[in-house]
């Protein structure tokens, strides 16, 4: 599926890809809506229909994952509310040693994530992940989502790469056709990034189950 001998960088998205998305969909599905309920006295229904409804207006756009702006527009303080489930923050599967397996194989491995310094500090702290890879690198800090073309470009300022000698590994399609775009040339999705979740069906791009599949030789 990847030829590694044509690798060099490995860009790696973070939630739904080297964490389990349960997490995030627990806390912005069920529990947040439920929390906001709590708060504005509302039906727990009604808070969840609207919050979703709120929240997908954002989609794509930095305000969609940034906590700053959901905890103005919510009233509520949502990164602290996020500890309170951390407990369901976990890797999926084989990701530990496949970053290993980088790191031995000597491919720099750059997460790149539009996570919100708030939710990845957070992340970082119960998983250490930023001691695994080379470098942890946050959309809010490029101002831009990676859903953008912005975004890659001024990522190829602070971390230069050869988009032909590049992989992007990521759960979510919007961003693998941006980088696709861009002119990264390997691109990999990830079929079930949910555990709770169900198994995708992905025609547009190669898509892996777990990282065992991938694990890189030269």
């Amino acid at each position: 599926m990847l030829d590694w001998q044509a690798i060099d960088t490995v860009l790696l998205d973070m939630d739904g890809t080297l964490l389990d998305l349960h997490f995030d969909s627990h806390f912005w599905l069920e529990f947040l809506p439920l929390r906001y309920a709590e708060f504005h006295q509302m039906d727990p229904e009604q808070a969840r229909a609207w919050l979703h409804e709120r929240i997908v207006r954002e989609q794509g756009t930095l305000n969609w994952y940034c906590l700053d702006y959901w905890t103005r527009e919510l009233q509520l303080p949502v990164a602290e509310l996020k500890r309170e489930v951390a407990d369901r923050i976990a890797f999926r599967p084989h990701v530990e040693v496949f970053l290993q397996e980088l790191k031995k194989q000597k491919l720099r491995a750059v997460i790149v994530t539009n996570a919100h310094q708030g939710s990845l500090t957070l992340k970082v702290e119960l998983t250490r992940l930023d001691q695994l890879v080379d470098r942890v690198i946050c959309s809010h800090d490029l101002k831009a989502a990676k859903e953008e073309q912005l975004f890659w470009q001024r990522l190829q300022t602070l971390e230069p790469f050869d988009p032909r000698r590049t992989l992007l590994i990521d759960d979510s399609l919007a961003v693998l056709h941006s980088a696709r775009e861009y002119g990264i040339h390997h691109l990999l999705s990830i079929r079930q990034p949910d555990s709770q979740g169900p198994r995708r069906s992905i025609t547009e791009f190669p898509a892996i189950d777990h990282f065992d599949e991938v694990m890189p030789i030269r």
